[in-house]
């Protein structure tokens, strides 16, 4: 089960930080990511991060102004979103891939690769 949380309205150059809680399944097997969704459209790679944390992959339209971490101890992802722009609006959504069969490095970007995922959280960006 994934629990995100963090969302929420701010002015453009503002920042938030989302969070998303793994329970129930073993935190050290998880690729984990973050997606974004528009309105009818489908589910975009914002950010990912390997099951060691070491490498991290982010979508080039918030390249520089996102950071994402996770945190074994306390089972959390988080994404750090700074300089934010209108168009970083969206709904936010975590996920997870059972990958303990694959590299410790790899960075999962596509959607099809994620096995579970959280409830969306709103972010508003206003100019």
């Amino acid at each position: 089960q994934l629990q995100a949380s963090g969302g929420g309205s701010v002015q453009a150059g503002g920042s938030l930080t989302l969070s998303c809680v793994v329970s129930g399944r073993s935190f050290s097997t998880y690729a984990m990511g973050w997606f974004r969704q528009l309105p009818g459209k489908g589910r975009e790679f914002v950010a990912g991060i390997s099951r060691s944390g070491v490498n991290r992959a982010y979508a080039d339209s918030v390249k520089g102004r996102y950071i994402i971490s996770r945190d074994s101890a306390t089972k959390t992802m988080s994404l750090r979103m700074d300089s934010l722009k209108p168009e970083d609006t969206a709904v936010y959504f975590c996920a997870v891939g059972e990958k303990s069969g694959w590299p410790m490095e790899i960075v999962l970007r596509r959607v099809v690769l994620y096995d579970f995922w959280g409830q969306g959280t709103l972010v508003t960006v206003s100019s």
